[in-house]
């Protein structure tokens, strides 16, 4: 009988195509002065992730929709961590202005990247700015939690990626009204809703916090 092999070529291709990318930007970032793996499932970055919070660490997760695919907040709280986190039901502006700022003061501060370039670089982009604020000065320790479907060329790349797909994506989920939740492409619009207004460049890791940034051999995330 002849071995069918097509489902094994499917699986392997994307496999290796994803690890290839992610060694190039693991081999950059670490050159830029980050912490940097690659990982191929899901569980194992749960487990590398879970592996860096210390007993006891309050834990601060941004709006990530990387970090919930992971169930990463109920598995901290389930460890006995502190979890910080402001996708909570019925929030004020003000309630949520306190958890942004509990957020990046936390122990530790967990999201993902919008884009991560093959040259070792992170491009992010907000709407509030109090997770790229988070990003930058804050927690002791960041964790960089990223699919292969997040890693670009170069920063032109990264930004083409968060107006086209990321941008976009995001203000689907959110139910805002603006051009890009529309037509799936940026007008550079002048919408109150706009969810690009603040938008940051890790050309190197920040001075004075520990960066560790997880790649994984899946999509995650938008």
């Amino acid at each position: 009988m002849t071995k069918d092999i097509t489902a094994d070529l499917l699986g392997a291709v994307p496999a290796a195509y994803a690890r290839a990318r992610a060694e190039q930007a693991v081999k950059a970032l670490k050159k830029n002065g980050f912490e940097a793996t690659y990982v191929a499932t899901p569980e194992e970055a749960v487990a590398k992730v879970l592996a860096l919070i210390p007993d006891g660490a309050s834990v601060g997760v941004a709006g990530s929709m990387t970090a919930r695919q992971l169930g990463l907040p109920e598995r901290l709280a389930d460890g006995g961590h502190r979890v910080v986190h402001h996708w909570l039901p019925g929030l004020s502006a003000e309630e949520a202005r306190r958890i942004h700022l509990e957020e990046a003061s936390s122990d530790i501060f967990i999201t993902s990247s919008n884009a991560v370039t093959l040259d070792g670089k992170l491009v992010n982009t907000d709407g509030g700015g109090n997770r790229t604020a988070a990003m930058i000065f804050g927690p002791r320790r960041t964790i960089i939690i990223a699919g292969y479907n997040k890693l670009v060329d170069d920063v032109g790349g990264a930004l083409k990626r968060i107006k086209e797909v990321a941008a976009p994506m995001n203000a689907i989920r959110l139910h805002l009204k603006t051009p890009c939740a529309v037509t799936g492409r940026c007008t550079d619009c002048s919408s109150p809703d706009r969810i690009c207004a603040v938008t940051t460049i890790h050309e190197r890791r920040p001075a004075r916090s520990s960066y560790s940034v997880i790649l994984v051999g899946a999509e995650l995330g938008y």
